[in-house]
């Protein structure tokens, strides 16, 4: 008798500690960001109001391009594997990230364009040129 008492005392300590202990908290990972990496053709734009029609700065998602925010134009296959509307981009051999704020006609291919706002001549300098682009996989 005297065992079964102290087994029945161990089983209710045992039940009653696991019901008053306070849950240990787990720490939450940040989830692990993955990057898309492409090499792409890039080329410079520019919108002034001699190159285009009324609305130089209206790009073809309605956002207002500026001079001072650094964006680019994608084209459209490149749409497929995420670079979409507000997209950051990082690319090679420039500094900042770059905002997809346009895309390009259906005829271009792995191909970005680069906003340069209305300076022709910087836009002539960057001419056409191979660049790697990375991204966030969303």
């Amino acid at each position: 008798m005297y065992y079964k008492s102290i087994f029945l005392l161990f089983l209710l300590s045992v039940f009653f500690s696991g019901c008053t202990e306070e849950p240990v908290p787990q720490k939450h990972k940040a989830p692990e960001v993955k990057k898309n990496i492409l090499i792409v053709t890039a080329t410079a734009y520019t919108s002034c109001h001699r190159e285009t029609d009324r609305t130089p700065y209206l790009a073809a998602w309605n956002n207002r391009l500026k001079p001072s925010v650094k964006s680019i134009a994608v084209s459209r296959d490149l749409l497929k594997l995420g670079l979409t509307n507000g997209t950051k981009v990082k690319i090679s051999g420039l500094k900042g990230h770059y905002v997809v704020l346009d895309k390009m006609n259906k005829r271009w291919k792995k191909k970005i364009d680069i906003y340069m706002g209305c300076n022709l001549k910087k836009a002539k300098r960057w001419g056409k040129r191979k660049v790697t682009i990375i991204w966030d996989k969303k």
